[in-house]
């Protein structure tokens, strides 16, 4: 399983799916339903077994039916969903016949051109959009132009005409939008003019010098973002909202301790010590971080009593990473009842697991377990810590024996069914992972971290690429703009053989989130595609972010890059 899939176990509760044996006994039936109403419904079972090119059509089925401007909308949006720009322009005349000329439909319009390559089209619904004095216009323009398109250089093309018409709205927020659109388009030459406009235009907010630190760093040249960012760090005392932007720019910047001194700017709290402490243990700084740690323990107290319960919790994480085993236990055996208890209690497992005094840790997790005054969802975690303490011990056996310890005590946990997927990914057990996700899809039909993980699993080690393709739109129909969703959608897309869409998915996606496993991906597929100097680009910028990454070594093995 990769790892972008791991770190969707806390958000287990997202949305839209059925499991496809409940979803092949719910399926519509074959003849086409005499009335809208029937038809409304066919469609959306359907949608909801992923099948999006039948719900595209049962959909516009029903908007012909009826006078609908509302249902003509919906048959539009999953239409362009199910990229079937057919019944897209069926549903958007329709959409345009029974009502106003909307923002919302005009957005529609403008997608659809840019899909289609219309580029002259395209350019005068972005631009209408653009003057039109609802100040959403610009927002509907700049969502079209993000959708992407078969021509992947079409939209930065349209971006630079709109930019040289002076048809983007001379007010700070929608600059700011469409440069950010030019940088994820990776059009920096663009983006660097935009960046000079947007300084000429609206000089001396803060704002724009972290856009333009933004720019520089995407330029690679980092030495001068470091100049734009160090002029910003006297006003960041009386502006936390800034402190907190400059410190993640210092971090994009590779430089954490600096984003920690950043931090360090103003008034502090356990939550500012608490993300210095973050940034020092990300830069390995542990100098800086001990010297962090002694000003903690002298701020704002003189009697050890006095501390809260949020700062012996901190104290504590801090002497873990600082490897002061001892002074880590003894601050969360510290800890009063309260909620940061629950906390500390967990964390102390793992003090007693790393001291080397493993069988009282594994003591103390099944004591906490047991404790019925504690509440369900801490004793819960208790199994999951003990369960990721065995895995570091390589207790295969033990790691699956707490799995079924837990769900003997809370049947049907989703967090439990979903860790215990993982593991069972990890032994290529694929039938047992395969099991505990759909266990949760028959208890939780609309959660979308099952669905990608389910889909993404069958498409990766299985040759299931059908059924994966439907459980990942239904992830996909539901939160249609997540990158690991993209992201899953465009490597079953290559496992289908559609490798020219699925390149076009991938680079979307790594737009959004610039993570390890979807660069591996972007250059798995450039190099199938014989693009091997741009694929090895991503290679590098996947090595950059996490070298140890099983997507990436395994494409790195597969294609011999």
């Amino acid at each position: 399983m990769p790892e972008m899939i791991r770190s969707w176990v806390a958000a287990l509760v997202l949305a839209a799916a059925v499991p496809s044996a409940m979803a092949a006994k719910a399926a519509p039936p074959a003849d086409q339903p005499d009335d809208a109403l029937g038809t409304v419904m066919a469609g959306e079972f359907a949608l909801q077994a992923g099948q999006l090119p039948e719900a595209a059509r049962w959909y516009l089925d029903a908007a012909k039916r009826g006078d609908d401007a509302g249902l003509a909308e919906r048959a539009t949006r999953i239409a362009l969903l199910a990229k079937d720009d057919a019944r897209a322009a069926e549903a958007i005349k329709l959409w345009r016949a029974r009502g106003p000329r909307t923002l919302a439909l005009r957005g529609a319009e403008a997608t659809l051109a840019l899909r289609q390559g219309q580029a002259r089209v395209a350019r005068r619904e972005l631009s209408a959009l653009m003057k039109d004095a609802d100040d959403l216009g610009w927002r509907y323009a700049l969502t079209a132009l993000g959708s992407g398109g078969k021509d992947p250089a079409l939209a930065p093309r349209l971006l630079r005409e709109l930019v040289d018409d002076g048809a983007i709205p001379n007010k700070l927020q929608p600059w700011l939008a469409f440069t950010g659109l030019a940088q994820q388009l990776e059009q920096p030459a663009l983006a660097e003019r935009m960046v000079g406009d947007v300084v000429k235009r609206f000089s001396g907010e803060p704002l724009v010098a972290l856009l333009q630190a933004s720019q520089l760093l995407q330029a690679d040249r980092k030495q001068e973002a470091r100049v734009v960012l160090d002029g910003l760090l006297p006003k960041a005392a009386t502006d936390p909202a800034l402190r907190l932007k400059l410190a993640e720019e210092y971090d994009r910047l590779g430089d954490p301790a600096a984003a920690s001194h950043a931090m360090g700017q103003g008034p502090q709290d356990t939550l500012t010590y608490g993300l210095r402490a973050q940034l020092l243990a990300k830069a390995d700084d542990k100098a800086a971080l001990n010297a962090l740690y002694e000003e903690l323990k002298k701020v704002g107290t003189d009697q050890p009593t006095e501390y809260s319960p949020d700062r012996r919790l901190l104290l504590g994480q801090m002497a873990e990473f600082l490897e002061k085993r001892e002074e880590a236990l003894a601050w969360y055996r510290s800890v009063p009842a309260g909620d940061q208890r629950a906390d500390a209690r967990l964390r102390t497992l793992k003090a007693l697991f790393d001291l080397g005094r493993k069988d009282e840790a594994f003591a103390e997790a099944r004591a906490l377990q047991g404790d019925a005054s504690v509440e369900d969802g801490t004793r819960r975690d208790a199994y999951l810590m003990e369960a990721e303490l065995r895995q570091q011990d390589e207790q295969d056996e033990g790691e699956l024996e707490v799995f079924a310890r837990g769900l003997a005590a809370y049947p049907d946990d989703l967090a439990l069914l979903y860790s215990r997927g993982l593991a069972w990914e990890r032994r290529d057990r694929i039938d047992h992972a395969e099991a505990d996700f759909r266990r949760i899809l028959v208890i939780e039909p609309d959660n979308v971290a099952a669905l990608n993980a389910l889909g993404y699993t069958l498409a990766d080690r299985t040759t299931r690429y059908q059924e994966a393709l439907e459980l990942i739109d239904r992830a996909r129909t539901a939160v249609p703009d997540d990158a690991a969703i993209i992201d899953s959608y465009g490597w079953v897309l290559y496992r289908l053989g559609r490798n020219a869409e699925a390149l076009v998915e991938l680079r979307r996606a790594f737009t959004l989130q610039k993570d390890p496993e979807i660069a591996a991906h972007v250059a798995e597929v450039l190099w199938v595609m014989g693009q091997k100097d741009e694929a090895r680009r991503y290679f590098d910028e996947a090595r950059k972010l996490d070298p140890d990454n099983r997507s990436l070594l395994r494409a790195l093995e597969k294609t011999g890059a």
